[in-house]
């Protein structure tokens, strides 16, 4: 039995777009809708404080360097004024030392003129050569030798020598070196009323040494000068001397 073959089947042509301009043919991607959009919670007092990771700290990082013209712009507008605090802060320095410089001379100046002062004064009461005056003032004896004295001498008790307070030595002394003292071989007259022979005693004595436990108007001699003046016995008497030179 023979079959009757099926007709052919027609094919359905598809559908064609139509291509505009502008159209891409990269698929568009879609849109997150409002609820899907992820937004950072709203924060507040009791809020734990968020930690930012790392994409948003590159972020972060790329604003402060994008700012970084804008800080420095910034500096520069106020570096004027830094530098002048800082030039008046260097002002009020220089003016202080000035003043503390000021205030020392002033200070030092007071304190030699006030020595200088005191030392004239002094000076002007010391019975130094050069004056007319008599002086009156304790008389003593010392033994000079064996060695050399203050003004480099050596001498003896038999010799006519005498020694001058330390505070007359020392207000002419003009250099370390006591040989060069402007008093060595300067020579004093001595006066004393002998009781005894019922008149003065006197002797002419040159300066060779240093008395330390002198006072001003007092004068050492040697044992023969002082027993020409009173008794060895008495050991310290009162006279009354002047320079002869």
């Amino acid at each position: 039995m023979n079959r009757k073959p099926l007709p052919p089947t027609a094919t359905v042509p598809a559908a064609v777009t139509p291509v505009t301009a502008n159209a891409t043919t990269e698929p568009q991607p879609q849109q997150p809708l409002e609820w899907e959009t992820q937004t950072a919670p709203k924060r507040s007092f009791f809020s734990k404080p968020a930690f930012l990771g790392a994409s948003e700290k590159n972020s972060e990082a790329a604003s402060i360097k994008t700012g970084t013209n804008e800080i420095r712009t910034n500096n520069a507008k106020s570096r004027p004024f830094s530098g002048f605090l800082a030039h008046n802060r260097k002002k009020k320095l220089i003016l202080i030392g000035i003043g503390a410089l000021l205030l020392f001379i002033f200070i030092l100046g007071l304190g030699l003129g006030l020595g200088l002062k005191k030392k004239g004064k002094i000076s002007q009461s010391l019975p130094l050569p050069g004056s007319s005056q008599i002086f009156t003032g304790d008389l003593t004896y010392y033994s000079p030798g064996p060695g050399y004295g203050a003004c480099g001498f050596e001498n003896t008790s038999h010799d006519k020598i005498c020694a001058v307070s330390h505070l007359v030595w020392d207000a002419v002394s003009t250099s370390s070196n006591p040989n060069l003292n402007p008093l060595c071989g300067k020579k004093i007259r001595i006066t004393r009323f002998d009781a005894a022979k019922g008149r003065n005693s006197s002797v002419d004595v040159e300066v060779v040494d240093r008395c330390t436990g002198c006072k001003a108007e007092d004068v050492d001699l040697s044992l023969d000068m002082f027993t020409a003046l009173a008794d060895e016995g008495q050991g310290r008497v009162v006279g009354s001397w002047a320079w002869l030179d």
